[in-house]
């Protein structure tokens, strides 16, 4: 029987790369394809646990991860009479230890760690192929038929294995009628990267406490001249 290639993964976000480079230090064949025409340039997710930067460590890249993020900052939050409160948010007196050697999350926006990610992954002699959308896939006994749309038209490759690594709108999850159990929230938010004058970058910033509907959270991004801005949007 023969293949293209061990390993089919769509979607070259965080987890298809963690994929990606555990793969390719392994020396196993694979595909890394990203519907996108480039990589994702917002912050969305902006921190990384500690039992995540243990992974990290593992793969060779915890070292260029916490040079490009830092420590979270303190929250102030502001009251309606004018006054303002600080506390950390992380524990204080928290150290590392041998069975937890991070201590704490690091802050780090997500552009930039899939940017640490991409390169770990080329210093291993690979990279994602942006643009190039799954369309769809069968299954047999021995492996996947899978075709890809690009812009120079249709591939068809043949794999042992796929892998849908594609959020939470996963086509391939969706193809295969696979539930993806959780809670619906009942709200909508808006999650923005800007830039900000006058604002004290050494705090996470959180106004209208206690007020859901108009609370409004401004984060500087570490590493970043950004800020992440989070508000809600009423519903319709």
């Amino acid at each position: 029987m023969s293949f293209d290639t061990d390993v089919l993964i769509s979607g070259a976000g965080a987890a298809g790369l963690t994929l990606a480079i555990d793969l390719a230090r392994r020396g196993v064949s694979f595909q890394l394809i990203e519907q996108n025409a480039q990589p994702f340039n917002g912050s969305r997710g902006k921190g990384i646990q500690p039992r995540t930067m243990e992974i990290f460590e593992d793969l060779s890249m915890v070292d260029r991860m916490a040079a490009a993020g830092g420590p979270y900052p303190s929250l102030c939050q502001y009251h309606p009479d004018g006054t303002h409160t600080m506390s950390l948010l992380t524990e204080a007196d928290v150290f590392p230890i041998a069975a937890e050697p991070y201590a704490a999350p690091l802050m780090l926006p997500q552009f930039a760690t899939e940017a640490v990610m991409r390169e770990r992954l080329a210093e291993l002699g690979h990279h994602p192929h942006f643009g190039t959308r799954l369309t769809g896939f069968e299954q047999d006994a021995h492996g996947v038929t899978a075709r890809m749309e690009q812009e120079t038209g249709e591939q068809v490759i043949r794999a042992r294995f796929l892998v849908g690594t594609d959020g939470g709108r996963s086509f391939v999850r969706h193809t295969l009628a696979i539930d993806f159990p959780g809670e619906a929230l009942g709200v909508r938010a808006i999650v923005a990267d800007v830039r900000l004058e006058g604002l004290d970058r050494s705090a996470w910033h959180r106004f209208q406490l206690d007020m859901p509907a108009t609370q409004v959270m401004i984060c500087p991004l570490a590493g970043t001249d950004l800020f992440q801005l989070q508000a809600p949007v009423a519903m319709e």
